[in-house]
Order: C-alpha cells, then sequence, then structure tokens
C-alpha cells in the first residue's frame, strides 16, 4: 500500500489562511467563518477537507462550537512555517495547550475575532513580518515601524519582568501604527467591567516602553488612545447610555484615554480600521467633509473639526471616538449651543438614540464612502 504524504495547503490559499488563524488564535469560533473571504458553499467544503486530512477538528462545548487544530497540523506547520508559529505551538501557550473551561474559551475567540479584523484592515499580525518590538533579543528596533503592526498580549508580555504590571488588564493587543498606540479591546457582545488600576497599569507601562526607544522612535506617549471592537452597535447604545457606570464608564469616558474608539466586528470597523491608521486618507475624508462648511477656530470652547453656516460647531467623529462624544455633547449643553455630528449612516441611529434630543446628525453613505476611497 502506498504511504500517504501529508502536507499543508498552499500559501496562497484560504485553507492555509484558516489554518494559520487558528495557529495564532488557539481556537477558531465557527460563527467567524463568515467574516473570511468566499461563498458559504466553497467554505463549508473546504472545512469538511480540512477535516478529512486530518488538519482540523470541530470542538463543541457549553454551546460554542470552535475549529482547533490536530497534532497532524500542528507538527506541519512548525516543520515548514517555524518562525511563524514556534510561539503559539510549543511549551505551555494558551494556544498550544488549550483549555475546556468556557471563560478561557472566550477569550481565544475575541482574540481570533481581534485578528480577523486587523488582517481585514491591511495590519501585520505575524511574528516573521514584523519588528520584535516587545522580545528581549538585542534586536535594534527601527526608528519607523514602516507598516502599522498588532501585537497580543501574550506579546506584549515579552518584555519581561515588567509585565507583570498588566495582570487583570483585559487589553487583547496593541496596535503600533506609525504615530499612534491603540491599546486594544474586543467585548464581542458583552459590555465587560474593567478593572481601572490594571488598565491603567497597561497605559503606564506602554508610554514608558515607548518613551525609551527615543523621541525619533515614532511612538510618542501623546498619543496612546484606547481602540474597543465589539458586535453591532447595541453595546455602543448601552455603554454609552449608562450601561457602563461607575469605574467602566470612567475607564471608557475619558479616565484613562483621551481618545477611545468604537469599532465593529465586521467588514465595516476593518475599513474604518484602516482609516484610522492612515493619517492621509483621513485628512482627505474631512477635507471632503468640510466642504460647505466654515473653517475650525482653534482654542474655542468647544472643541470641534468645522462651523456650520450658522457658527455652530460640528464634530466629524465617524470613528466613533466615545470620549470625544461625551465631551462635545457635554460642551454643548454647558454653553446652550446648537452643534453637529457627522457619522457613516449605519452609526446615526444609535447616536440617535442616545443624543437625538441634544444635536443633529449627519449622516454620510459607508457605501459611497468605500467606493471613493476604497475603489
Amino acid at each position: 500500500m502506498k504511504e500517504r504524504k501529508y502536507k499543508l495547503p498552499g500559501p496562497d490559499t484560504q485553507a492555509f489562511h484558516l489554518l494559520q488563524l487558528i495557529a495564532i488564535s488557539g481556537e477558531f469560533p465557527a460563527t467567524l467563518l463568515t467574516r473570511l473571504a468566499g461563498g458559504a458553499s466553497y467554505k463549508e467544503a473546504m472545512v469538511y477537507k480540512l477535516k478529512k486530512d486530518g488538519l482540523l477538528h470541530t470542538y463543541y462545548r457549553d454551546r460554542l462550537r470552535s475549529y482547533r487544530l490536530t497534532p497532524l497540523a500542528k507538527s506541519l506547520l512548525m516543520a515548514e512555517w517555524r518562525p511563524r508559529f514556534q510561539f503559539y505551538l510549543t511549551g505551555n501557550a494558551d494556544t498550544n495547550r488549550l483549555k475546556s473551561e468556557i471563560t478561557r474559551r472566550l477569550r481565544q475567540c475575541r482574540i481570533a475575532s481581534t485578528y480577523v479584523n486587523m488582517l481585514g484592515a491591511g495590519i501585520l499580525v505575524f511574528r516573521d513580518s514584523k519588528p520584535a518590538v516587545f522580545r528581549q533579543t538585542g534586536e535594534i528596533i527601527p526608528d519607523r515601524l514602516g507598516k502599522t503592526a498588532f501585537y497580543s498580549s501574550r506579546e506584549i508580555k515579552e518584555i519581561g519582568a515588567e509585565a507583570v504590571k498588566i495582570r487583570g488588564a483585559r487589553l487583547v493587543g496593541v496596535v503600533l501604527s506609525e504615530d499612534h498606540i491603540f491599546v486594544t479591546y474586543n467585548n464581542n457582545v458583552a459590555v465587560e467591567r474593567w478593572d481601572y488600576q490594571a488598565e491603567m497599569r497597561a497605559k503606564v507601562l506602554l508610554k514608558r516602553n515607548f518613551c525609551q526607544l527615543g523621541s525619533s522612535s515614532g511612538y510618542s506617549p501623546e498619543v496612546v488612545c484606547g481602540l474597543l471592537f465589539s458586535d453591532g452597535m447595541e453595546p455602543l447604545y448601552q455603554l454609552l447610555t449608562g450601561a457602563g457606570s461607575g469605574n467602566r464608564r470612567f475607564f471608557l469616558m475619558g479616565g484613562i484615554y483621551e481618545h477611545f474608539y468604537y469599532l465593529t466586528n465586521d467588514r465595516q470597523g476593518e475599513r474604518l480600521l484602516n482609516l484610522l491608521c492612515d493619517r492621509e486618507k483621513t485628512a482627505a475624508l474631512n477635507t471632503v467633509l468640510r466642504q460647505g462648511l466654515g473653517s475650525r477656530k482653534p482654542g474655542g470652547l468647544i472643541e470641534h473639526d468645522a462651523l456650520d453656516l450658522k457658527g455652530n460647531p460640528v464634530l466629524f467623529n465617524y470613528f466613533l471616538d466615545m470620549p470625544r462624544m461625551v465631551r462635545f455633547t457635554n460642551a454643548l449643553q454647558l454653553h446652550e449651543r446648537q452643534g453637529t455630528v457627522v457619522c457613516f449612516d449605519f452609526q446615526s441611529s444609535v447616536l440617535n438614540r442616545c443624543f437625538g434630543g441634544q444635536i443633529e446628525i449627519q449622516a454620510i453613505s459607508f457605501e459611497k464612502f468605500e467606493r471613493r476611497f476604497y475603489p
């Protein structure tokens, strides 16, 4: 009988892409398959073949269905792609020695969702394609990253003994762009509770680390922001209307980060993440939005991006910057002024529900935005 030769799918295939995502996430929720390219029947056939080839298996427990790598898949990935996957598929790593507890599995699924967002936004995630910013290797870190990269919370802990200071923090990782640091969270559908002190320690640690890289590093502590992913717009409504009371609301609405962006776990979130990390495209969009409006007046009592024909402030908040939104509406109320918030059409309903009595909402078409800026 001819011996069967086991091999991985080609590196340019969607099947290999799925195996990569599972390798760096630990496990991949079955519901997340809809976010990958290809039709439903194609992806169903792809998963069936990966299972038949002994590379993938389904794990179902606590009503959560997910995909995990088989030992064969791990060995093949390690044999052919060791620099990329050794960190995830060796030792006691959470992504290698998988747990059955639902809390741990849900965190792995949040990480998988975050990786899908990052890759969809064109952000580097694989270790063999980005600088070893946190690793204690003696490697010289470039003055500029060159391209935006994402580092998971476990990669951040490679910084050494100082990593103990972020124990208890709920961040899933950090996005490093040319001039911003985005401390990243992913709630999926839940409105989580945060430990304010733990999150503050995480911010301080990142500031201190990047300050030590030198003033020319491009990582300025003045631009450390928060970034929250959630499923859909309903969690934002809960957060803005007070479901996030006490420390949670203080944390999100400016207690730690002056800017804290809310993006959705979907294609729109991927696009906006890419835009958020692209200064030139953001400036170009703002230029379009300012057509027919008056110029911004620096030093005003109410922060704004433009003025309408009556001289009232206009805020461009299509990134759903939660603290900025709250500052704007509070200032309008304090100074008894009228104002306008510009957002995308899929965001307008929630903002109307939250602030419809205080401000005018001007919605722009996300479809038209995509056609113009991402043809």
